[in-house]
Order: structure tokens, then C-alpha cells, then sequence
């Protein structure tokens, strides 16, 4: 039995991360060399105890990049916050655009479950258009198909490297106080809405 089963049975506080983006400027390629990279878009990090905010971390990924993974580990595994987690939620795969996180790397370097959550099922067709203009596109798409099948737990899609589908299906419900997203996704989204554009949004 794992640690987040032991946890669930015995009605216990889990202790989670969520992972959201900042709102960011889409940035258009330029005509000629003579441009400036796109800005860093920033990552919010927040900590749960169940449903209650702990804490928060901060960091920052290349737009359409290929670094979140390790810049996710880089700001969490020398964190205070690492020993007292049992899971890290992700919201979806992609951060700044399509800086894909590679599912199982991180697992296995946190050695924690992962999920990336997402509110509805992707359209896949519109997701390899996109990748289609990448000179790295079968790259990014083996890092989707590396986090795994989509599992649907009503109202949750999911995909997780580290633990059963059923518990995490199961831990998602309880760290989720109302609507369609667990907890601590919905303040790192509200956080980061609001550091970037002054005010958080209507929805999270």
C-alpha cells in the first residue's frame, strides 16, 4: 500500500504542490536576427495541506521552451517544501506555451506522484497542428505520449507517472473544495493572474 493510499484510508491531510503558469504575451517569431528573446513566463508553485494554503514558490520557464521539467525540480528539490510532500499536480502538460513536462523525469527525480490535470479532454489534432511548426515536433510529442493514457474520474482528466490512476482519481476529489480543479491549481492560477496583470481572474 502507498503512502497516498495510507493517507486516503485513513482520512489523513495530503500535502500537495500545484503547478500553474502566469498569464504571458504570446511571442511571434521574428523576421530577422536582430530580436530580443520573449520574456521568462513565471511558474506559481503552491502548497496545500488538503484544501488549506501552506506556502508558495516561484519560478520561471522559457517560452515554448524545453526546460520546465528541470526548472520544476531546480526550485523544488532543495525546497523546504519537498520532504513534506505526497504529490505534484501539474496544470496540463505544457507551461508557457508548449514547454512540455516530461511526466515520468519528474516523478523520478522528486520521487513523488504526478499528475497533470486537465479540465476537459485535449483535441489532439489541434495540439500536433500546433507542435507542427516545432523543428523539434516528434520530441514534444513522445514527451505527451510519455505521460501516459488520459484518465477521466468525473469532473477530472489526468495523466500521472507514479502512482495507481484510482488513487490519485481518489486524491483529486479530496483536494478539491468546489468545482472542477483541486485547490491548489486554482490559487496558483488566481496568484499568478494577479502578479501578472494586477488582479486575479473570474475563473480558476
Amino acid at each position: 500500500m502507498t503512502a497516498l493510499e495510507v493517507l486516503l484510508r485513513q482520512r489523513k491531510q495530503i500535502r500537495v504542490i500545484g503547478f500553474d503558469d502566469a498569464p504571458f504575451q504570446r511571442h511571434r517569431k521574428p523576421l530577422d536576427a536582430n530580436f530580443s528573446p520573449p520574456p521568462p513566463v513565471s511558474v506559481a508553485g503552491i502548497i496545500c495541506a488538503g484544501t488549506r494554503f501552506e506556502g508558495m514558490i516561484w519560478s520561471q520557464v522559457t517560452q515554448d521552451g524545453l526546460d520546465a521539467t528541470d526548472k520544476i525540480c531546480e526550485q523544488l528539490l532543495p525546497s523546504k517544501f519537498l520532504p513534506q510532500l505526497h504529490l505534484v499536480l501539474l496544470d496540463g502538460l505544457g507551461f508557457g506555451g508548449f514547454n512540455l513536462i516530461d511526466l515520468p523525469t519528474l516523478s523520478q527525480r522528486l520521487e513523488l506522484p504526478c499528475v497533470a490535470v486537465m479540465r476537459r479532454y485535449p483535441n489532439f489534432e489541434k495540439i500536433t497542428a500546433a507542435l507542427s511548426h516545432f523543428r523539434d515536433r516528434d520530441l514534444r510529442l513522445q514527451l505527451i505520449q510519455r505521460a501516459g493514457i488520459i484518465h477521466h474520474n468525473p469532473p477530472f482528466f489526468f495523466q500521472v507517472c507514479g502512482e495507481d490512476p484510482h488513487i490519485i482519481g481518489l486524491a483529486l476529489h479530496a483536494l478539491t473544495d468546489c468545482g472542477k480543479v483541486p485547490e491548489a491549481l486554482r490559487i496558483a492560477h488566481l496568484i499568478g493572474a494577479a502578479v501578472k496583470t494586477g488582479e486575479s481572474g473570474s475563473q480558476a
